[in-house]
């Protein structure tokens, strides 16, 4: 009986690319629709969080997902977890991923592919909106598709953009989020917040607008005012709608309909930009079946790499 791998974070990355992971999960999508389900498991403050998913001809991932907000009292991740990936053909243990190689990867792919159809080729200007651990994925992954583009960074407290900022080589930082956004061509936002910090009035004729950070029912990026102004995409009606705030707040309270979302992942043909003066929009709302695409892509580059 072979080894199963285990494939670690540092020595996983080192084997990908963005470009060829959007292209691994646009096929993926090509493929029978996935199955998922989450499950979660609660002692005190702790959580287990498992997301499973299953695609016919691709094989079976489970994420799963500890979360102890004490570990940081002693130094320790508040979050841990790993990826199983399973054979299609007979359910047989194929390989044990890092959690947080998958995650990153998955996150920012995600936002990438939509980027990369609903984008305007010659977009320039990328303006990020967070400066947490997606903040710094996005970047990476922008650069990939857009090597000419420049970087600016906002953040609510303009210490932590300092910080961001030292890391990454050419980001300058913004302390007006109304001309920063009215001057971006591209609009990365990863924020928890549950107020919408980007108002529809500040957009302008050939944006495009990533919507990531928001995963609750409470959450929100963007008003109102902006999803009226846009073309609306998902990447998954599944794991958007009736999930998460910023697309079920507005449906709820009728500002937009079903029929104003456009696509999701799984019509491709449909997922375009149409003119170079429309603005986009695309929901992020990850899912366990991204987390295969992206666990299938990681195993296969590991093992072309070996």
């Amino acid at each position: 009986m072979t080894d199963i791998p285990f494939i670690p974070f540092a020595e996983g990355e080192a084997a990908l690319d963005w470009l060829d992971l959007t292209d691994a999960i646009a096929a993926g999508h090509m493929l029978p629709k996935a199955e998922i389900g989450d499950t979660f498991l609660y002692r005190r403050d702790d959580t287990l969080l498992s997301r499973a998913a299953w695609i016919d001809g691709m094989g079976i991932a489970v994420k799963s997902a500890t979360i102890f907000p004490g570990n940081a009292a002693v130094a320790k991740p508040n979050v841990n977890g790993g990826v199983n990936l399973y054979a299609d053909d007979d359910g047989m243990l194929e390989a044990i991923v890092d959690f947080h190689l998958v995650t990153k990867w998955k996150t920012a792919g995600d936002s990438l592919l939509a980027a990369r159809r609903l984008a305007r080729a010659d977009s320039r200007n990328i303006l990020l909106v967070g400066a947490g651990a997606v903040a710094r994925s996005l970047y990476a992954a922008y650069t990939a598709a857009f090597p000419a583009a420049t970087f600016t960074l906002w953040n609510r407290t303009r210490a932590t953009a300092e910080a961001m900022a030292e890391e990454l080589n050419g980001v300058t930082i913004a302390d007006d989020l109304e001309a920063a956004v009215a001057a971006a061509d591209i609009i990365g936002s990863a924020t928890m917040s549950t107020e919408p910090l980007i108002r529809g009035a500040w957009l302008r004729p050939g944006q495009h607008i990533d919507l990531v950070g928001a995963y609750r029912p409470d959450m929100r990026e963007v008003d109102d005012d902006a999803l009226k102004r846009a073309r609306l995409f998902v990447d998954s009606f599944d794991t958007t709608v009736g999930h998460i705030g910023e697309i079920d707040i507005p449906l709820k309270s009728g500002v937009i309909s079903r029929s104003d979302i456009i696509a999701d992942f799984y019509d491709l043909d449909a997922f375009q930009r149409h003119s170079d003066d429309e603005i986009t929009i695309c929901k992020n709302g990850g899912g366990a079946h991204l987390d295969l695409m992206t666990s299938r892509y990681i195993l296969d580059r590991w093992t072309c790499r070996a």
